[in-house]
């Protein structure tokens, strides 16, 4: 894999036409996150925000704003036999494909665009593995969630439920209130989340905040105590024990070993 050039969070604000009537010689990959009138081989049409594109080498193309400002990210790159890397994928070159989590597109091409900047060692093949991690992952979401109809009507809204427990790992949740803000009945409300994420809620609640956890003990020196309060822990002894469940350590005793990695 061989990036040519990369660009996060590219804003126009006046508006910005891209035409390439005989392609751009490379691969290149667009995420759109305004909405813009686009050409592929003569077909005219419109892509709303949080959509994406792989162009073909030679595939001709042309985009411009619809709204302004205009926004998107973007890279070209080149990569041997990347025809049969995409069909393997199941990921179609020159078609406009939805994006089911943007967030995750965004933050994977400002990885690319900041990693493009450094001079390290393997720099090139964090480059390359990262840009393949990207295109492993839409595929496993689009062919996971576009054949199942209730997967695919869902999605969207609790992807949204996902980050705001995520982003709240010293908030308790309950079955019950997620399944309330979802307007579903308890029980098929875990039915989907298991469909959509492949984890039960309770786990995956458990799992993000035993994650903030063992950030805070590997990169802060509070005490385990002023850990297990920030993570949502009401008594020291459960965190602990549940801790201990799943790490297969004890807090002290994961602390102890990052302290030896450092």
């Amino acid at each position: 894999m061989l990036l040519k050039r990369c660009g996060y969070n590219v804003i126009h604000p006046e508006g910005f036409t891209v035409d390439r009537p005989v392609g751009s010689g490379d691969f290149v990959f667009v995420f759109f996150r305004s909405r813009m009138e686009l050409r592929i081989q003569s077909q005219v049409m419109f892509a709303e925000p949080n959509t994406f594109i792989i162009f073909n080498k030679n595939s001709p193309y042309f985009y411009r704003d619809a709204e302004q400002p205009l926004v998107h990210d973007w890279f070209h790159f080149d990569m041997e036999a990347a025809n049969a890397f995409f069909d393997k994928l199941n990921l179609p070159l020159d078609t406009l494909i939805k994006a089911y989590d943007p967030f995750y597109i965004s933050r994977k091409v400002n990885e690319i665009h900041w990693e493009n900047l450094q001079n390290g060692t393997f720099r090139n093949e964090i480059i390359d593995y990262t840009i393949r991690s990207l295109f492993m992952k839409l595929s496993d979401i689009r062919n996971h969630v576009e054949p199942h109809n209730q997967i695919s009507k869902y999605y969207d809204s609790f992807l949204n439920l996902r980050n705001e427990v995520f982003s709240s790992p010293s908030v308790w949740y309950t079955v019950e209130f997620l399944a309330d803000k979802m307007n579903m009945s308890r029980s098929y409300f875990q039915h989907m989340y298991k469909q959509i994420f492949g984890i039960s809620v309770i786990n995956d609640i458990i799992l993000n905040r035993l994650g903030h956890a063992s950030y805070l003990l590997k990169n802060t020196s509070y005490t385990i105590s002023h850990i297990s309060g920030i993570c949502g822990y009401e008594n020291d002894v459960h965190f602990m024990r549940q801790f201990k469940k799943f790490v297969g350590l004890t807090p002290s005793e994961f602390r102890g070993r990052s302290d030896v990695g450092h």
